[in-house]
């Protein structure tokens, strides 16, 4: 299953999270055993940033994907100090030792912050021309922000807008989703489980149960069946990672899709971001 971005890519419409991955050195070794796992069942597109662990993560996405480099969609995120003309190509090279790769596919801005856009796209540019990314997006940006970007020269080349979506957090519905739909922009949708809340909620558990499905696979089926949602699961270890992805070969059918969406709301609206 992929998407399309706006370039006319297509990217794998699972992938894989890493926040918290590479904290514990104690867990490494299954950490990466779990992106290995993921990269054999089709999960290649991998999503880190240089704020997870102040780069560890991006440290174990690097030893995880060496002698596999080709396999993977590779997507880093600059936190928004950087994304200065001046402080994002430090950050990027940075980033670039921590992976041990030559380019980031898709290098995103965190989170909106004090730098003004149009500086910030003139940094992703410069990196583009320089070899160093070969696209660029957003994450955590809201309608207000996205239009804004829009209106920046150059704005409308970014990919991608990463946000917070799940089951019990849909606020993005009522006006983010369409605005990027109306642009073919695709969404990046992190914390599929609500930090695991979601997989607890009484009754996706009575869903699941009802479709001979887990509550992590109606979940992810959920955003998949929708034709711009890009979802990045986080898995720390193998056997979650065969879970997420059984997901693709259990879609929801048009009839539980509307029974999965009013039963297992937890929330009409997001709760504050936690810039992931």
């Amino acid at each position: 299953m992929q998407r399309m971005l706006p370039c006319g890519e297509t990217v794998p419409a699972l992938g894989q999270g890493t926040w918290n991955i590479g904290d514990d050195p104690r867990l490494r070794r299954q950490e990466i055993a779990a992106l290995h796992r993921g990269l054999d069942l089709g999960l290649t597109l991998v999503d880190t940033a240089e704020m997870y662990g102040d780069g560890r993560s991006e440290e174990l996405v690097g030893e995880a994907i060496a002698g596999r480099r080709d396999e993977v969609f590779l997507v880093s995120k600059v936190y928004p100090h950087n994304a200065s003309r001046r402080a994002m190509p430090r950050s990027c090279e940075a980033s670039l030792r921590r992976l041990r790769v030559e380019t980031i596919d898709l290098y995103l801005l965190h989170w909106p912050g004090a730098v003004p856009l149009a500086e910030t796209v003139e940094a992703f540019e410069a990196l583009q021309r320089a070899g160093k990314i070969r696209h660029w997006g957003v994450s955590n940006f809201d309608t207000d922000a996205m239009q804004e970007l829009w209106d920046t020269p150059g704005g409308s080349a970014a990919q991608v807008n990463q946000v917070l979506y799940n089951l019990g957090e849909r606020g993005i519905e009522w006006d983010l989703q369409p605005w990027m739909r109306e642009r073919r922009m695709p969404l990046m949708a992190y914390s599929p489980f609500d930090q695991g809340r979601l997989l607890r909620h009484p009754a996706l558990l009575r869903f699941a149960q009802e479709h001979g499905m887990t509550p992590a696979r109606v979940a992810i089926a959920w955003l998949l069946a929708r034709d711009d949602v890009i979802a990045i699961p986080k898995a720390s270890d193998t056997r979650r990672v065969e879970e997420n992805a059984a997901a693709l070969a259990q879609p929801l059918s048009a009839q539980q899709l509307p029974t999965a969406r009013r039963r297992s709301r937890c929330s009409e609206l997001p709760h504050p971001p936690c810039w992931r």
